[in-house]
Order: structure tokens, then sequence, then C-alpha cells
């Protein structure tokens, strides 16, 4: 396997489920780190539509949350000259790798997963496909030789996963799969939501990027605080709002925060509107981005299908060494 020299980019992936509108945990968490790491690395996006059937329940909707990712992504910022971005169905060879791996992930390994038993023990059916989803998640990064994948603390364990199924299959034929590396931010590692628990679409608890400014004071009202009255000092160390303002603060304006909450002279209702403040200043340009795109579908198909074609041209050159080395005719 090839090796990176001094000063080559390195190839990063990074992809997000289609499963409902993206939320500010994505932002912080994948989609504003991508935008930077796309201006000194190789970066490679897709939209993960096929995992998103495990909680899909309906074609329309999928199909509407898969386009509406793609233009929250690029109103975002991922520039398609930049970032070799796709929709995961778009380079099916994922599925054939993602079969031809499963042989080397040992039931024992999937079943001390931990993502697994939380999203049954949330309500989310049992299935094959949630139960062999870290194998899916190995075949998309294996594909494509990457060298880092930026993920949460949740997702740590299926990197390992990743790495352990790639070590078998080259310990049997050869390096044929470069080994990843999990790179965890651990300011943003969990982004809390209304409720405390990690933002995230399946928990219910998300405030969605792009909310109209109404419904999104709104969301920012329902954020669970304690019940501390008007008037005295507030703690801001478990406060669920200070946690959310912080991502979009720099030092002095996080100590600036903590002042004010110190101080008891504002309740919890005004730091729920200096939240919404925060969110609508920062997307602003995003939202006018996506305003653009929202107008000209056809653009952003194109860039989808551009990003697709090249997916799908390293992907046929992983897939040749894979098929060689099982021996597929």
């Amino acid at each position: 396997m090839p090796k990176k020299t001094a000063g080559e980019n390195m190839r990063v992936l990074t992809g997000i489920q289609a499963s409902g509108k993206l939320h500010i945990g994505n932002y912080f968490g994948a989609m504003k780190p991508m935008v930077e790491l796309q201006e000194e690395n190789e970066l490679f996006t897709f939209i993960a539509n096929y995992h998103s059937l495990t909680s899909s329940t309906d074609a329309k909707t999928l199909k509407d949350y898969t386009l509406d990712a793609a233009i929250d992504y690029l109103s975002i910022g991922i520039d398609p000259n930049k970032t070799t971005f796709w929709v995961q169905s778009h380079v099916p060879q994922v599925l054939e790798l993602y079969w031809i791996l499963s042989k080397f992930t040992p039931m024992g390994l999937l079943e001390r997963a931990h993502s697994y038993k939380d999203k049954v023990a949330k309500g989310i059916p049992a299935s094959h496909a949630l139960f062999s989803y870290p194998v899916l998640m190995a075949a998309d990064i294996l594909l494509f030789d990457i060298d880092k994948v930026p993920v949460g603390k949740d997702q740590v364990q299926h990197l390992e996963i990743t790495r352990d199924i790639a070590i078998k299959f080259n310990n049997e034929y050869g390096e044929i799969f470069k080994l990843p590396t999990a790179v965890v931010n651990e300011d943003v590692a969990t982004i809390p939501g209304i409720d405390g628990q990690k933002m995230s679409k399946s928990y219910g608890n998300a405030i969605d990027l792009f909310m109209d400014e109404k419904p999104l004071q709104k969301r920012c009202n329902k954020i669970v605080t304690s019940s501390t009255p008007l008037g005295e000092p507030l703690e801001w160390e478990d406060c669920n709002v200070f946690a959310l303002a912080s991502l979009f603060l720099d030092e002095n304006g996080k100590e600036e925060l903590k002042a004010r909450y110190k101080s008891g002279k504002e309740g919890y209702g005004h730091f729920k509107k200096y939240l919404k403040e925060l969110i609508w200043q920062e997307l602003q340009e995003a939202r006018e981005k996506r305003e653009y795109y929202l107008n000209h579908l056809d653009e952003v198909q194109d860039i989808l299908d551009m990003g697709a074609k090249k997916a799908s041209a390293i992907a046929d050159n992983k897939m040749q060494q894979v098929r060689e080395a099982v021996g597929l005719i």
C-alpha cells in the first residue's frame, strides 16, 4: 500500500445520513469541520442514503431528505471543485465490498457494537441492516484508501471495527486496504439536544439548521434548563443553553457569557433568545446560498453526478484489486 510523502494531502472521508433535516449537531460535528478540511486535504464527502434505510419509512421522504442534505452541504460551503461529493447509492460498488467484507467480520465483533444496542433501546427496529451498519461503514471507508475519518466519540468503535476487518482481510490477501485513523474533535464530541441528550434526528431533540426565525426561537425555548428563578445567579457548567451557545463563541465570548450567567441579571429566557440570535447570524450567508440552490436543482444534480463519476472511478480500481484477491471473475 503506497504511503503518503511529507507534505502530501491526506485523504479524509466523512458522510452523513439522509434521515432527517440536518441540525446544529451535524453542523459543528461534521459540516463546518468539512469545509475547513477541504482546504488542505483530499476530501471525500457522501450522503449516506443506504445507511438511512435503517430508519427510513417511505421512499418520497428519503428522496427529499437526500436532496435537502445535498443542498445543505453546498450551502454551508462544500466546494465540488475541491471535494469529491456524491450520494452513496450512486456508487453501488460499496454494496459489493460490503458483502465481501461480511465474510471477514466475526459476529462477536458486531455483537459488541454499542451503537446498535443504543438505537434499539431508543425504539429503532432491530434489523440485519442496523446490526451490520459497521460493515457498510467499513466499506464506505476502505473503498477509497482513506487516511483519516472525522467521527464523534460514539463512532470511534465503528472505526476500530473497520480497522479490525481490514487487518483480517489483509492478513489473508496482502496489503489491499489502508488502515484509517479516527479523528475526534474533543470540543464538539457530544453536542446536546434540547433535552440534554446527544443531539440526534433519531431522538427528536434536534435544532434544525435552516428553520425560519420564529420556529427557531420556539425550538430554543424548549431547551431543558434548571428551575433557578430570575434574579439569582445561574450555573453555566451543566446548562444546555450555554453548551450550545458556546459552540458559536471564541474564548472571550465564552467568558463574557459566563459573567452574564453569574450576574443574576438575566434568566434562561434571555439566554435562549441570545442562542437563537447566534444561530441566525452564523447561518445568514448559508441561507442565501441555500435559496439559490433551491431554485437551481439541475445544478445540484450535475454536481452530484460529477462527484459520483469521480468516486466510481476510484471505487472501480479498488474493487478490481479486491475481486482478484478473493477470486471473483
